[in-house]
């Protein structure tokens, strides 16, 4: 399990109590950290007490971490898993059964608040990525591009060829271009529907809260998503707009943010059609 985590040594202590208490224990969890150093210490110790391995996290954001994570996993699937999740009973057991159900498959984990556990239906399926980078409920049936990267499953194979998490925002929706390319790339997204976690959501403790960032974020995805994953006319006129609607609503924020997910766009572009012109050639 790759937990990625950043100066919150209380929610994580939560959350590896959780996971001890599973009946069922993950091979391994390893901890990336990107705290800053006057919690940094705090976190390795509580790696160490509930046996987990601790690597130091990059420090250049999120998704970063995410990477970072991944990478330092040493088994054939990697689970992501965030310092603010709890698991109701049977998780890792559910998580591992879809694994031998479905090894080449993207499995994903829907979640709930504290205190919604006994709903009749907590673990809905998680968003995907819409043409204006926003994210929507998929509909039933269909292939999926939806993705919770913080609640995910991963064949080691997406990571050891060569993907990874958009690393050009520190936070912010950047992920959902992640489901969107690993559809275009024809990795099968399932939702896991046994189980879910449950999200000790703080907006006001979020480890990144920077507008300009966000506001890149959301657009970079949507024009990865209608420009080259699924390139319809109908996708590229509702991200322009999208563009249009975040200058006019941000002003000053949104004219910086646009020209930084451009650049973004630019590059992942490439990355992605450089990764698929030598299976075509």
């Amino acid at each position: 399990m790759a937990l990625v985590t950043r100066n919150r040594p209380d929610s994580l202590e939560r959350t590896l109590r959780s996971l001890r208490a599973q009946h069922m224990q993950p091979h391994e969890v390893v901890i990336s950290d990107d705290s800053d150093p006057e919690h940094a210490e705090a976190t390795r110790a509580l790696a160490l007490a509930h046996d987990c391995r601790y690597v130091e996290g990059p420090h250049r954001g999120l998704y970063a971490n995410r990477n970072a994570s991944a990478l330092a996993c040493a088994g054939s699937h990697v689970r992501t898993m965030d310092d603010d999740h709890e698991f109701p009973p049977g998780h890792v057991e559910a998580c591992v059964e879809a694994v031998e159900r479905s090894p080449a498959s993207v499995w994903i984990i829907g979640e709930c608040l504290p205190g919604e556990e006994d709903t009749a239906a907590p673990w809905v399926c998680p968003p995907q990525l819409n043409p204006r980078g926003s994210s929507v409920t998929p509909p039933a049936g269909g292939r999926l591009w939806a993705i919770a990267d913080g609640a995910a499953i991963y064949p080691r194979e997406i990571f050891d060829r060569g993907l990874r998490f958009s690393e050009s925002f520190r936070f912010g929706a950047a992920y959902m271009e992640w489901g969107s390319r690993l559809h275009w790339l024809g990795y099968e997204i399932r939702h896991l529907d046994t189980t879910y976690v449950i999200h000790h959501l703080d907006p006001a403790a979020r480890s990144y809260n920077d507008v300009r960032c966000l506001a890149a974020a959301h657009l970079f995805a949507a024009m990865c998503h209608s420009f080259v994953y699924q390139p319809t006319l109908r996708n590229r006129a509702l991200t322009l707009a999208e563009v249009v609607a975040t200058v006019r609503r941000r002003r000053l924020v949104g004219a910086y943010a646009v020209p930084d997910a451009v650049r973004a766009f630019r590059r992942q572009r490439r990355e992605s059609l450089d990764l698929i012109r030598p299976s075509q050639a």
